[in-house]
């Protein structure tokens, strides 16, 4: 008995210890990870601003705003110093701001539906983010800060308001830099003289960043009149400060077009931060390129960068590691998924991007369609980034990554930089009315100005068409397989809507392989194998898709084998 009480002593003196080294380590590790806040120069604090609401989805803030107009779209203006501008734009824009926070983590849940892996994932961003902050600069900082303070609490439990805002912030570059997911395949272009039908510079991208319908429901389009730098206007959504399309009162344009990235090993400046700096600062092409040439990111990105004042665009291609401007010497510049310049040519990850993705084919689809459009004006542009088809007019299926409208687009824009206007695509996707702001109105008539109705392009036709009506009934169908497949979520799908499944959107591979994916998953495999085979029949996004769908056939081949 006496050595029995030595024993479980003995344990539990060594149990003691290994949890006292392992809240050791882990106060080490939330150490380690803590953001600290920047320096704060101002006393404010939010509760020494009023929010009044002026009418129905319309705040003000001092001399700052918020409303929602016709077309549903949220518009903000901003002014003032970093940190009081980022707590005004937090008072004002609260509840969009809680409810895309919502949208965004029930979307990581339903990823990542395990409550222990999603405990490891936390930990892998709060370490892989460690030291961000180093890289952004101060004025951003603040005015993250700001915006924090009226965060939601709701999810305190991931982490302090400023640390979890920062961290969305690098959301977009994890998720392109960590996976082969496409959430940001995206497609832009400019034009000029005998292209443009008025000769002027002419900008249209696709911004199709995916993260469910529910986060791209509230638009928000902020024009922002800062005390440093040029006035600008940035579309994207709530919460975000940084930039995915706008455009600065000196006519500087920028987008950004993700490309395949090396894994990389610790954050630095996020490059939508990145592109805000540009657009705040820069007022040539030449301006912006020393401006990406000093800052440090931990993705590959091509920013293309329209200038009313050389008349021109060009794209910044920048990775972890170099940089390069491209600029050919024609009218005409597209950009996909891919690099073109020359200090990229050899380089092997873009070479196998290119031989591996859809880049490339959205890449001849945008030439393709301008070349044929030309000259082209503001309602032939919104036409081309609407186009559902794939090269030479091939119809490859409704939301295939080949098409230049995937109808998964967060949104689109055009600019005309020397007139200073902009054009935002209203919901759904590109395909609702784009409407066009004048900056020179909204920075001179800061408090009445409005979206220019007589510059209005119309709606695509397609949403009036029986297709567009069996598309979305076909993605309500494709989620449900995807969350049964993903995540166990019972779905039983009748040998009738099966059929209805298949003729909403009967030439896209993805419905067979949906199929395939859905069969295997209730481990039937020769259909699962008869979908696949047949997926393979249509037009596949990418080689790495084909690879996908070829190893899923082996596996259910090996599956049968052993049953």
């Amino acid at each position: 008995m006496l050595i029995k009480n030595k024993v479980v002593r003995k344990a539990g003196k060594i149990l003691l210890i290994f949890l006292l080294l392992m809240a050791f380590l882990f106060a080490l590790f939330i150490w380690c990870i803590r953001i600290p806040a920047p320096e704060i120069g101002s006393a404010k604090t939010v509760a020494s601003y009023k929010r009044i609401q002026v009418s129905e989805n319309h705040y003000q803030v001092d001399n700052c705003w918020l409303r929602k107009n016709e077309h549903g779209i949220w518009e903000m203006y901003l002014e003032g110093s970093p940190y009081e501008r980022g707590l005004i734009y937090g008072i004002l824009a609260r509840e969009l701001m809680e409810k895309q926070e919502v949208h965004f983590v029930n979307q990581i849940n339903e990823m990542i539906p395990n409550t222990f892996f999603l405990q490891i994932l936390r930990g892998f961003v709060g370490w892989f983010n460690r030291d961000i902050y180093k890289y952004i600069p101060e004025e951003n900082l603040q005015e993250i800060y700001g915006a924090s303070q009226s965060f939601s609490d709701k999810y305190n439990y991931i982490g302090p308001k400023y640390y979890r805002i920062l961290n969305y912030h690098a959301a977009h570059d994890i998720g392109h830099a960590l996976t082969d997911l496409n959430m940001v395949g995206c497609t832009s272009f400019a034009v000029k003289n005998q292209f443009s039908a008025d000769s002027s510079l002419l900008i249209g991208r696709n911004f199709d960043f995916y993260m469910g319908d529910a986060f791209a429901e509230d638009k928000l389009i902020v024009f922002m009149n800062p005390d440093k730098g040029y006035k600008f206007a940035s579309y994207a959504w709530a919460g975000l400060t940084g930039v995915v399309s706008g455009m600065n009162e000196k006519g500087i344009t920028v987008t950004l077009n993700a490309s395949k990235s090396d894994i990389p090993f610790a954050a630095k400046e996020p490059i939508s931060l990145l592109a805000r700096e540009i657009l705040q600062y820069a007022g040539t092409i030449e301006e912006a390129r020393k401006i990406a040439a000093k800052s440090e990111t931990f993705v590959s990105e091509s920013l293309l960068i329209g200038s009313a004042a050389d008349h021109d665009a060009a794209i910044i291609e920048k990775s972890p590691g170099k940089m390069d401007v491209y600029q050919p010497a024609g009218d005409q510049l597209v950009c996909a998924n891919h690099y073109q310049s020359k200090a990229f040519v050899k380089d092997s990850v873009n070479i196998k991007n290119i031989q591996s993705s859809d880049s490339r084919y959205r890449f001849e689809r945008m030439n393709e369609l301008l070349s044929r459009s030309f000259p082209i004006d503001i309602k032939k542009a919104a036409g081309v980034l609407r186009d559902k088809n794939g090269v030479n007019d091939k119809f490859i299926g409704y939301g295939n990554a080949k098409s230049l409208n995937q109808l998964i687009a967060h949104h689109g824009v055009l600019f005309k930089p020397e007139q200073a206007k902009i054009w935002v695509s209203t919901p759904p996707y590109q395909l609702g009315v784009f409407i066009c702001y004048d900056l020179n109105n909204v920075f001179g008539n800061a408090k009445t100005f409005h979206a220019i109705d007589s510059l209005t392009v119309e709606s695509d036709p397609f949403l009036n068409t029986a297709d567009y009506k069996k598309y979305e009934a076909y993605k309500v169908t494709r989620q449900h397989i995807n969350k049964f497949v993903m995540l166990g979520i019972p779905f039983d799908l009748s040998a009738a809507a099966e059929k209805d499944f298949i003729s909403n959107n009967p030439e896209s591979y993805v419905t067979y392989m949906a199929l395939g994916n859905y069969f295997e998953a209730r481990k039937e495999y020769p259909k699962a194998i008869a979908y696949y085979k047949r997926s393979l029949t249509h037009e596949v996004a990418s080689e790495n898709e084909k690879k996908i769908i070829l190893d899923k056939i082996e596996a259910c081949k090996n599956s049968l084998a052993k049953a």
